[in-house]
């Protein structure tokens, strides 16, 4: 059994208590304006002012380390948040993308993402995915050998502005969660560099085409300490120093250090910081900050998971072998980590009362349930809270990212609808449709729906 968090942020530093503040205030409005009823009993709420202050205190980490006019992208990973608008807020406050799949690159695009903001990153690029990067001039890194080959094929075809470059695996251990490490030694990403003849490759591979300039690793995301994450950095660094030593000149000039920086899940404050991440670099690669290559960074669950809430509805409070059940509209379809692995991906949840005010009053032990056909569809289990009844709401917070913009369609369950919100400049809150809720209709449609006489009418010449 452990306490929860209400989400007030009592003691928490001055910006943990304002977005703590301005979360509340998003969850009464929500509820006054009827975005979440009977008729809409989960929805994803986006705060908007606390996204652009992490992007501002993105960009600020670094632009205090490097020398000025080194350039510097700072391109958002599309799968922690693909939603056009997102992208779109994160391009007007200078950041690009990184996409990983033609749908994230479509979505980058349709925000108005400059292509030569966009890195395409992905371990199964296809021929025609490599072949529209390089029409549209966005950086590419090659995972491997085979695709590099493909490359060769296609820049000798035809011309391209494309920064190119290829990713390598420094294969230094993982960290406390296995399938967000990806420099584990049979890691499905990059080139290991500590496989035999791997590293003499990828220098060859480099002074064999004048063309590649940028070299890429991503040490791992949500689990993997500092200090990991600056090795990985270090050993990057000291390959492209050692293949622009042996071809004589700056080949690589551009470092894409990807992303990854952890979430405390635990605490409202933010730890750890781009600040200091920064700081950690600084001692790891003192080199990286002297203006002698560009730096691009990946980061993306860092951006926006403190961002967003998961707002559900208790439809039923009952109790089962002494236990306490607040059953939610919200589950494995919002939060399908947590459901499915919580000891790695836990949520914070906050109650409120049904008109969504904080709750207050007597705290119990209680299991916070969503709506799916199994047993472990639980967001919450054994959380000390004030004791949730039906009609009011229980919120998960730090669901920004990987969350309710990722459906998982159990039970043909809805996508809930996600709005944005900010100060309306009279004391209110306004919001912004971000992705309209999901109809019946739709999921009828997506499920075949104008196909229901396909497999009947399907039979074997000469039967009846």
């Amino acid at each position: 059994m452990r306490r929860d968090i209400e989400g007030r942020a009592n003691g928490e530093a001055p910006e943990a208590r304002q977005r703590a503040v301005r979360r509340d205030a998003a969850v009464r409005a929500a509820v006054e304006q009827r975005l979440i009823g009977p008729d809409a009993a989960v929805v994803g709420l986006l705060d908007v002012t606390g996204i652009r202050e992490s992007a501002a205190a993105l960009r600020a980490a670094f632009d205090t380390a490097v020398p000025p006019g080194t350039p510097v992208l700072h391109a958002f990973a599309v799968k922690a948040a693909p939603l056009v608008p997102v992208l779109r807020l994160l391009c007007e406050a200078d950041l690009g993308a990184e996409a990983a799949s033609p749908g994230e690159l479509a979505l980058a695009r349709a925000a108005g993402v400059p292509a030569e903001r966009t890195v395409l990153d992905a371990p199964a690029k296809t021929p025609a995915e490599l072949r529209e990067a390089l029409a549209l001039g966005i950086a590419v890194n090659a995972d491997n050998p085979q695709e590099l080959d493909r490359l060769d094929t296609l820049v000798h075809a035809a011309p391209t502005r494309s920064p190119l470059g290829i990713r390598v695996n420094p294969q230094l251990g993982g960290g406390s969660i296995r399938t967000t490490s990806t420099a584990t030694a049979t890691s499905k990403f990059g080139v290991g560099l500590r496989d035999e003849g791997a590293r003499e490759w990828v220098v060859r591979a480099f002074l064999e085409r004048p063309w590649l300039t940028r070299l890429h690793a991503h040490t791992g995301s949500q689990g993997i300490p500092l200090p990991l994450l600056g090795r990985g950095v270090a050993e990057t660094y000291a390959l492209a120093q050692e293949i622009n030593a042996r071809a004589g000149r700056q080949q690589v000039d551009t470092l894409d250090i990807g992303g990854g920086l952890p979430v405390d899940f635990t605490a409202e404050a933010t730890a750890p910081t781009y600040a200091q991440y920064v700081r950690v670099l600084r001692q790891e690669v003192p080199g990286l900050f002297e203006g002698r290559y560009g730096l691009v960074t990946e980061f993306g669950r860092s951006l926006m998971a403190r961002h967003g809430t998961v707002l559900a509805r208790v439809e039923y409070a009952k109790s089962a072998g002494g236990r306490r059940i607040a059953v939610t509209h919200a589950g494995v379809q919002v939060a399908t980590r947590t459901v499915f692995a919580p000891e790695a991906w836990p949520l914070r949840i906050a109650a409120y009362d049904a008109e969504g005010r904080p709750k207050r009053g007597p705290e119990v032990v209680q299991d916070v349930a969503g709506p799916a056909c199994f047993s472990g569809d639980l967001l919450a289990e054994g959380r000390v809270l004030p004791e949730l009844a039906q009609g009011d709401h229980a919120a998960a917070l730090d669901t920004g990212a990987y969350c309710f913009a990722h459906h998982y369609a159990y039970n043909s369950l809805v996508r809930p609808g996600i709005y944005g919100f900010a100060p309306d400049g009279s004391g209110g809150v306004a919001f912004a449709t971000v992705r309209e809720p999901q109809t019946l209709a739709e999921v009828v449609a997506e499920s075949g729906g104008a196909h229901a006489d396909a497999l009947t009418t399907l039979r074997a010449p000469g039967s009846r």
